[in-house]
Order: C-alpha cells, then sequence, then structure tokens
C-alpha cells in the first residue's frame, strides 16, 4: 500500500520534542483498512518512508482517528526541516509477508 501526500511538520512537546507528519484524513482511512493486518501491537503500522533524497524505516503512531508519521534528526536535519514547513511523503504500509 503506497501514498504520496503533503502535510505539515508538527511539535509535540513532552520531555523532549518530538516531530511529527500528520497522515492526511483520506491515507489515515485507506490505512485502518489494512490496519489489523500492519500493526505489530498498540495500534502502531510499520513503514517506509521518504523525504526528499532521505529513505527511512519507522512506525506510524495512532492519534485522534490518524495517525502521525515520526521525523527522526537523520531524517529533518538534512532538509533543515522544522515545525510548520510543508512536506511530501512518499510512504508505504509494510504488509506482512
Amino acid at each position: 500500500m503506497e501514498f504520496v501526500f503533503s502535510s505539515q511538520v508538527i511539535e509535540w512537546r513532552g520531555p523532549s520534542p518530538y516531530y511529527f507528519v500528520p497522515v492526511p484524513d483520506e491515507e489515515s482511512a485507506d490505512i485502518r483498512q489494512v490496519a489489523a493486518m500492519a500493526t505489530y501491537g498498540w495500534g502502531v503500522i510499520p513503514v517506509r518512508a521518504r523525504i526528499g533524497q532521505v529513505t527511512f524505516h519507522t512506525s506510524l503512531f495512532p492519534r485522534d482517528g490518524g495517525y502521525l508519521l515520526p521525523l527522526k534528526a537523520a531524517v529533518r536535519t538534512p532538509h533543515a526541516l522544522s515545525a510548520g514547513d510543508d512536506v511530501t511523503v512518499e510512504m508505504t504500509v509494510r504488509l506482512p509477508s
């Protein structure tokens, strides 16, 4: 299951800041259809994603009926991404074989 979408980087404040890209509603609805097959627990969904030239593996976090794509510093730094920046994401949900 592959997606391409644009969204805005958000910052989640906690003991340390975390950055995420919210998955848009339409794509989140499609992901929910395969969530039971894809999740390995707690509703997280494993994905391979690409922003610019950086490809990475992570897991989507469920949040308010949608999903958040976490962005580590190794993803943000090459593109100087911070909260409020618009990004285009290429993403594949990794279903078990």
